[in-house]
């Protein structure tokens, strides 16, 4: 086990590095994720003349939990492994003795601990301008969230890395990445807490893998109801769902990979 410590140290101390090198572009990265922080104006100020599910103090909170949920979860594993497999690139990674998954696996995993800095910062900031939407999660509803964002991640992660197979058969995969997104943005909660949808289409949506990428783990932050059973085996179901679709069309795929390419 102490090789594989050692080993695993050394690729996410490397990857740190050389995250920190982009650190510029991380605040940049840091700010394209304040969607929630202006969708929590608007739906503020909508439920202030609306009758909502929630309270202002309850969007507020849920909007600054998404924000942080984002920061934790964002995942371009896609665009890369599409890169390596239309480059090439791809040929170089498996003369190693080690998946290229954990490659792109640590590069994002050592990419938040380089963005959580400026995320906090940009948290702490907005504290400061609304004193009134400061507050502190207890222990358990802490320690909730960090599993659940953890396990968020990792589902994010194996989901779009599982579209990703799809590089070796077509240049474009990222399209399906991009089209599927218009389904995360509307079904994951980020642009409206699920208690705002009709109970039909909120019922749908909970079928679905996004909600608890990310209205899963921001609820728990804040002390929404939530069926915490339900929902971390709903996030084990599908993880186990796409690693197996994953290595299917990881081996599928190989045999169509030339060296240059599909």
């Amino acid at each position: 086990m102490n090789w594989i410590w050692r080993k695993a140290r050394t690729i996410l101390t490397v990857y740190y590095a050389y995250m920190l090198e982009y650190r510029a572009e991380l605040i940049l990265w840091v700010l394209s994720g304040t969607l929630p922080l202006i969708l929590m104006g608007v739906w503020v100020e909508a439920s202030q003349t609306g009758d909502f599910a929630l309270s202002p103090e309850q969007f507020v909170r849920y909007f600054l939990a998404v924000f942080l949920v984002r920061q934790f979860t964002v995942v371009w594993v896609i665009w890369e492994f599409e890169r390596e497999i239309v480059e090439g690139r791809l040929s170089m990674r498996l003369l190693q003795p080690i998946d290229p998954g954990w490659h792109h696996l640590a590069s994002h995993f050592a990419e938040k601990f380089a963005r959580l800095p400026f995320a906090f910062l940009l948290i702490g900031l907005f504290f400061w301008l609304y004193p009134q939407a400061a507050w502190i999660p207890s222990l358990a509803q802490l320690l909730l969230f960090l599993i659940s964002v953890t396990f968020a991640f990792l589902l994010r992660f194996i989901m779009q890395y599982t579209m990703a197979m799809l590089a070796f058969w077509t240049e474009r995969a990222s399209a399906i990445e991009n089209f599927s997104f218009l389904f995360f943005l509307f079904l994951s909660g980020m642009i409206a807490p699920l208690e705002t949808f009709p109970p039909i289409v909120r019922a749908i949506a909970l079928w679905t893998p996004f909600p608890y990428l990310i209205a899963f783990p921001a609820s728990l932050l804040v002390g929404l109801p939530q069926n915490i059973p339900a929902g971390f085996a709903a996030m084990i179901g599908w993880g186990v769902i796409f690693f197996g679709l994953n290595r299917w069309l990881w081996r599928r795929g190989l045999r169509q990979y030339s060296g240059m390419g599909a």
